[in-house]
């Protein structure tokens, strides 16, 4: 096949090399031209994908990819064409659907019968069939189910693991109709493998939801659940404080029991999908009183971590403090809805002099990120944001000056800590 993959994104790179693999000749559209140089070179453009570079440059030298800036005619000559363009939301829950929209215009401009177009950005329930299906006839002329195929296929994957995890988990997918469905999945099975999953109940592979509004449906479902079960957990975990247990331990017992799933505490809930497919989902559904509850007990884990570090010290106002991650997790250079930003917020809010270190990111990284970076200026105490793997083996001596960690993460060893006071949340 020709297959077109709409943004070159973190997720849409790796998939494009994905199809180049299992040997169909695909183009890849992004709007960034330093982008689309760097893929043609053989060069990945971002940080972190695992076996993406080596795969990247064997695509590209075999001359089953390339890349243009020019979608609608790349679009053109497709058979395929796969949307992976970024979907935001602002502070209130609100999509912004700007960069998909002006990209489901250019799809338009190059679309041609008997075309199948799947989106993958994570969707509200009804964007599918209700909004682009419209904007894709307005542009073309063409009536999604009649002259092309129209699917909604999610992502699943995790950054830094997307070829596994492409192999790991059923492929959704659900049409505007039965005749849209049917070439969704037979497209899927031309592109993708999978891994052999005994647990599962049907084989895995591509599983037909039998609606795009089923598919956009289940991406929420699943992501939702994970904030809701994060709230839940923080929500143990400050009651636990209050009485002196470690939740830790409460939660590890819980677990032994198959019929109990709790997630981990902690200071914050970033990233690009877990605190942002449920706003999209209340969106949708804004009488959803659980999961709101459980958003807004995420959103105040900065805040209650700084409350653990004020009632360790007292009075902030003055005082230094280092927020050790700027990245939203640990491992990954990215910091979408990162914890970092409300917890230097609420620093300032207190009177105190924040200061971030990160071993991802340079000083001036950070600076351009509106963060304070840490040069060496005394510090009192320490946060820690991030579950960086350099810090399980961080100590006193690490920090001069330090005297309390609240480790928001429980990643440091207390072993490594002598004299200091440490302290974790729901500990």
């Amino acid at each position: 096949m020709r297959i077109c993959v709409v943004g070159l994104g973190k997720i849409g790179l790796p998939l494009a090399v994905q199809f180049a693999a299992k040997g169909h000749t695909v183009v890849g559209a992004d709007v960034a031209e330093p982008t689309v140089r760097a893929v043609n070179d053989g060069l990945v453009p971002f940080p972190g994908e695992a076996d993406l570079d080596v795969r990247l440059k064997e695509a590209v030298t075999a001359g089953l990819l390339t890349a243009t800036t020019g979608t609608s005619a790349a679009v053109a000559g497709s058979d395929a064409v796969v949307v992976v363009v970024p979907l935001f939301v602002d502070a209130d829950g609100q999509p912004d659907f700007g960069w998909m929209e002006s990209a489901t215009r250019d799809i338009a401009r190059g679309l041609r019968p008997g075309t199948l177009v799947s989106y993958e950005t994570t969707l509200p329930v009804g964007t599918t069939r209700q909004r682009w299906a419209p904007l894709l006839r307005e542009g073309s002329g063409l009536v999604a189910g009649e002259d092309f195929d129209l699917v909604f296929s999610p992502e699943r994957v995790l950054t830094g693991r997307v070829f596994a995890d492409l192999r790991k988990y059923p492929k959704l997918v659900g049409g505007v109709n039965a005749t849209s469905a049917a070439r969704g999945v037979a497209f899927y099975r031309a592109v993708l493998d999978f891994d052999e999953r005994p647990d599962l109940a049907r084989p895995n592979g591509v599983w037909d939801l039998g609606s795009a509004e089923a598919a956009e449906l289940a991406k929420l479902a699943e992501t939702t659940y994970r904030d809701v079960n994060i709230g839940l957990a923080n929500q143990f975990a400050r009651y636990a404080d209050t009485l002196g247990i470690d939740v830790e331990t409460v939660i590890e017992a819980c677990n032994t029991q198959p019929y109990s799933h709790i997630h981990t505490p902690g200071i914050a809930v970033g990233g690009h999908c877990i605190p942002v497919y449920p706003r999209l989902y209340l969106w949708n559904d804004p009488a959803a009183t659980v999961v709101r509850a459980a958003r807004e007990a995420n959103a105040g884990m900065p805040g209650y971590a700084v409350d653990l570090l004020a009632a360790a010290v007292g009075d902030l106002t003055g005082r230094g403090v280092l927020v050790l991650g700027a990245a939203y997790r640990g491992g990954v250079k990215e910091t979408a809805f990162s914890g970092v930003f409300p917890t230097v917020a609420e620093l300032r809010r207190r009177g105190a002099v924040p200061y971030v270190a990160d071993p991802l990111y340079r000083d001036a990284e950070l600076t351009a990120l509106g963060l304070p970076a840490w040069t060496g200026e005394p510090v009192e105490a320490a946060i820690v944001q991030a579950d960086h793997a350099e810090y399980r083996t961080l100590t006193q001596a690490d920090l001069p000056g330090v005297k309390v960690l609240v480790d928001g993460r429980r990643v440091t060893d207390p072993a490594r800590w002598g004299d200091i006071r440490r302290l974790v949340i729901g500990g």
